[in-house]
């Protein structure tokens, strides 16, 4: 039983469900969608998109408080886990809906394998932080997406042999669907906004993360900077509708000059995929981007003080800024030099990680 809940999850659970199905002999898998992310936008055409089957349930849990919608999740997706009695309940990343299903499965004694184990910001403010911690600590078989996850479980006392370093899924996504991903122009068009923008050098900009969008402060700060950059570098912001709601209700929106910044709403994972590879830089706060950029080779710059891939920032193209605006505007002028960070791709980022789980899944689960 493979479980998903929110945009995150679906770009990793896209070609492990693949790699089940090619397995010899094939693993039988059943789809489970918690309904965490219900947005037309960021859920069913990410499906398409992907290649990614319906769901066989959805429980269409729906928003909620981190409270209510990991305890809905947990009431929904009991009945499902008796009726249909899996072998094992495998979840991916760090959403709510991760844990939910994790808790639901290990008290009736149903084995867990978590995709992208041991990932760690030690920023316990972070809600995916708590999920990822306490569903690492009771999941039976953890896949890890670098080699210093396994580092940061054996501190916190897992044993080495529930631990298997099978790569990042992610990229499997992002190497499938690179001869697929959309033109920009073509993605600027379709939401009428003058392609020309992406004609030359362009950024891209996404923001959601509470702390960066949910402080009026900090958001005006953040809109503030971003202003500057498009002086000398149009950009391309998809906004969260988090994001966009908050940049309403707080008046600031004539900071952003619509002749040097388009603003889109949430892309689907083609569109997504063609803007940051045609890009020169990516301006983010989320953390597959990171993964993204790096598998790209686009230099990115985080817009966080802590990152639980420290890998993209080690290896790949990523850097930390957190809110420092000198930080930023001198990342961004590096890149218009030609000094941007490219990085390299880092071990088993290779498009084939989810045939290793699938791979591992069936000797760990075969009588």
């Amino acid at each position: 039983m493979c479980v998903v809940g929110a945009r995150p999850n679906f770009m990793k659970m896209a070609p492990i469900l693949r790699a089940l199905a090619a397995h010899q002999p094939p693993i039988p898998a059943l789809l489970v969608h918690t309904g965490q992310h219900y947005d037309t936008d960021m859920s069913k055409k990410l499906f398409v998109d992907l290649g990614l089957p319906q769901p066989d349930l959805n429980l269409e849990v729906g928003s909620g408080s981190h409270a209510q919608q990991t305890a809905e999740v947990m009431r929904r997706f009991e009945p499902a886990l008796d009726e249909y009695k899996p072998s094992c309940v495998l979840v991916v990343g760090d959403v709510n809906s991760t844990l939910a299903c994790t808790l639901v499965a290990v008290k009736k004694g149903v084995p867990v394998a978590h995709v992208e184990a041991g990932l760690r910001s030690y920023d316990r403010k972070m809600p995916e932080e708590i999920n990822r911690l306490l569903t690492d600590q009771v999941a039976d078989r953890l896949y890890t997406t670098e080699r210093s996850a396994a580092d940061n479980l054996a501190r916190e006392g897992i044993a080495l042999e529930r631990i298997c370093f099978a790569g990042n899924v992610m990229i499997d996504s992002l190497e499938a669907s690179r001869p697929l991903a959309r033109a920009p122009a073509q993605t600027l068009r379709d939401h009428g906004l003058d392609s020309a923008l992406v004609s030359g050098a362009y950024g891209v900009v996404t923001l959601h993360r509470p702390s960066n969008v949910d402080d009026a402060a900090t958001l005006k700060h953040l809109l503030g900077l971003l202003a500057q950059v498009a002086q000398d570098l149009p950009l391309v912001f998809a906004l969260h509708p988090r994001t966009r709601s908050n940049i309403e209700r707080f008046g600031l929106q004539t900071m952003l000059d619509p002749a040097r910044v388009a603003l889109l709403p949430p892309q689907g994972y083609l569109e997504m995929l063609g803007l940051m590879a045609g890009a020169a830089i990516v301006l983010t706060d989320s953390g597959g981007l990171q993964e993204e950029t790096t598998a790209l080779g686009v230099p990115c710059l985080t817009l966080r003080e802590n990152t639980e891939r420290p890998i993209t920032v080690e290896q790949g193209t990523n850097t930390l800024i957190g809110l420092n605006g000198e930080a930023l505007l001198r990342g961004v002028a590096e890149v218009l030099a030609g000094h941007g960070k490219r990085g390299r791709v880092p071990e088993f980022w290779d498009g084939h990680a989810a045939e290793r789980i699938a791979a591992d899944l069936w000797q760990w689960l075969k009588p």
